[in-house]
């Protein structure tokens, strides 16, 4: 019969690093603890000292899924990378934080139409906080025009509106009081 290695079990040599920390404001020793967003490090001397620090380092290449070999970010030049966040995944420069550029996965290579309401902007596509897919002006905030439908950029035979909207295959004038399908 084999003995059991007791140093298998020895928690001192493989406690978590920053259990022998102490605090950095009361120098008290510092614990896990649990809250509603997940865990946490803090204060064992919780409430008379309140610091806290997340327990997971968060890292900004974590959330790369796949480096796109051969593209090029149009505002920095560095390479483009498929992303993951809180709404799916998406296009977004490999050089963040110090460049924000970022393109919907959905809708590369698509032509946007013109806005209808100021004639300035196009329509693009957005994600609202629901995962909900809509279209709105890229010229946000000043120009607050949005449609839920996919915009065509063909202007309506009935009543000249600058966009046709498609939804479940047909076609039909997004503006009110025109009753145009196809």
């Amino acid at each position: 019969m084999s003995k059991i290695d007791p140093s298998l079990f020895n928690t001192q040599d493989h406690g978590p690093q920053w259990a022998d920390e102490p605090c950095p404001r009361c120098g008290d020793k510092l614990e896990l603890r649990h809250g509603k967003h997940g865990a946490f490090i803090g204060c064992a001397s919780y409430p008379r000292c309140d610091y806290l620090r997340p327990f997971k380092v968060i890292e900004h290449d974590e959330d790369v899924e796949k480096v796109l070999e051969g593209s090029v970010c149009p505002s920095c030049g560095h390479v483009l990378a498929i992303k993951k966040g809180r709404y799916g995944l998406f296009i977004g420069c490999s050089n963040y934080p110090a460049c924000h550029h970022v393109a919907d996965i959905n809708e590369q290579g698509g032509t946007d139409p013109a806005c209808p309401s100021c004639g300035k902007g196009k329509l693009v596509a957005r994600t609202s906080r629901y995962g909900k897919r809509f279209y709105g002006c890229e010229r946000y905030p000043v120009c607050r025009y949005v449609i839920n439908d996919k915009p065509r950029a063909e202007v309506c035979p009935e009543c000249g509106f600058g966009i046709l909207a498609e939804r479940k295959g047909q076609l039909y004038c997004p503006n009110k009081g025109c009753d145009y399908q196809r």
